[in-house]
């Protein structure tokens, strides 16, 4: 059975602390990949144990390929007719699509029920172009797929949206040094989180992978990985629900050491976004510290999330605590998430009397009926990114009742307890 956790904060609403962040989901899962197809010679540092990397991971494994840590050969061994079972996690649905298209062997590559309601439609069309033998074993268009692999190739160029999921496009990127014509990807209109794009271009680079990019156009040849290390940073996505505690707190001095201000990371724009909010980030010795600086700014500008979607929910939520009108672009992704996000916010703010209304893609907070109630319960839809974009608002509402308390595994399985660490209670109900 699932639990609830009954989130509160005793007394002044000041934090003081220090949270040790777990590495990057998204560099996690780039960097088993890859070293999965280098056969051992990118090593990794730093994995997360966030669920979906703990899942890839296994997964990689189980298919024969041990984790570059262990040094072991990085050969599929899978027999035939294998299943492949991604569970909840969307990265590792796109990742291996693209993964096991290119190497030997039959494969059912599935998922949730959840899972299976996520498009896949655009990345397996893509790499059938390519030459991938690839089947929809349920619905056109989505999960399971079957696999049979390597693919044989037939194109070495092929086009695929850019405004639909960057982990399309960077499940291309990873498997092109290994196709043997190499692969250019034709980005068909404006590309939404390029700096998921450049982080694995990034990556990739530093397992001696090159790449051009010119226009709208990028070309990797066939060509060899290069003995190397990556080397895994904290996660900014999970660091995003302090800088929400420090906008929501009467004063804030939080410590996220190892964090680099200069990041592969889309989600450290959240330094620039938490600024409207009057929270400051200085660079310290051991990594950043972020403060309440007590003065939020009043903003009539609408505020462009497509390069960093996963921070929509912790934004949006602390601007409709504060009051504040906002306005957002960029959010389409959001409805093929791990739940319609969108509907989601809409359902849980309403409980504080808070709408989010579309119009023509864009979405706009009216919080004129802003009210806090002595307790809130909120949904989380199988999402991890709602209960903890929601959990901070115990520092406004004296009990804020989360349910499936667990969803956090997905890329924070410590959430509750740095909540603790922090001055918060954390009850299991």
């Amino acid at each position: 059975m699932s639990k609830n956790a009954l989130v509160s904060f005793k007394g002044t609403k000041n934090i003081n602390t220090e949270i040790q962040l777990t590495g990057s989901k998204s560099e996690c899962n780039r960097a088993l990949i890859i070293s999965a197809l280098s056969d051992k010679l990118v090593k990794v540092e730093n994995l997360s144990n966030a669920a979906d990397t703990v899942t890839l991971d296994g997964i990689l494994k189980k298919l024969g390929v041990e984790s570059s840590e262990l040094g072991e050969s990085a050969t599929l061994k899978a027999p035939n007719s294998t299943l492949v079972d991604v569970g909840p996690a969307g990265t590792a649905m796109r990742f291996l699509s693209a993964y096991l298209s290119a190497k030997n062997g039959n494969f059912l590559l599935t998922g949730t029920e959840r899972m299976k309601q996520r498009p896949i439609g655009i990345l397996a069309e893509a790499l059938k172009t390519i030459g991938a033998n690839i089947s929809y074993a349920e619905n056109d268009g989505f999960p399971p797929l079957n696999i049979v692999g390597p693919l044989n190739q037939k194109t070495s160029k092929v086009k695929i949206k850019g405004d639909v999921s960057s982990q399309y496009i960077s499940a291309l990127l990873m498997i092109a040094p290994t196709l043997p014509d190499g692969l250019t990807l034709e980005i068909d209109g404006e590309l939404t989180s390029k700096p998921y794009v450049d982080m694995t271009l990034d990556m990739l680079a530093e397992a001696g992978i090159k790449h051009l990019w010119n226009g709208n156009s990028i070309s990797i040849s066939a060509q060899p990985f290069k003995s190397s290390t990556l080397v895994v940073e904290p996660d900014w996505s999970a660091a995003s629900y302090w800088y929400s505690i420090a906008a929501l707190a009467h004063e804030a001095e939080i410590s996220l050491p190892a964090l680099k201000e200069k990041s592969l990371q889309g989600d450290s724009k959240i330094q620039n976004i938490m600024r409207i909010f009057g929270i400051s980030t200085e660079k310290t010795e051991k990594g950043i510290a972020i403060s309440n600086l007590g003065v939020s700014l009043d903003t009539d500008q609408i505020l462009d999330l497509k390069t960093c979607p996963d921070l929509a929910q912790t934004i949006i939520v602390v601007a409709a605590a504060l009051g504040k009108n906002m306005a957002f672009t960029g959010l389409e992704t959001l409805k093929i998430k791990e739940t319609n996000r969108i509907a989601a916010l809409q359902n849980e703010l309403a409980k504080i009397g808070v709408t989010l209304t579309e119009d023509n893609l864009v979405y706009t907070l009216n919080t004129d009926g802003l009210h806090f109630p002595d307790k809130i319960t909120i949904a989380t839809y199988e999402d991890h990114r709602m209960a903890m974009a929601f959990a901070p608002l115990a520092l406004l509402i004296n009990e804020v009742e989360i349910e499936e308390m667990q969803v956090v595994e997905k890329s924070y399985p410590y959430f509750w307890e740095d909540l603790k660490k922090a001055g918060f209670e954390v009850k299991e109900i």
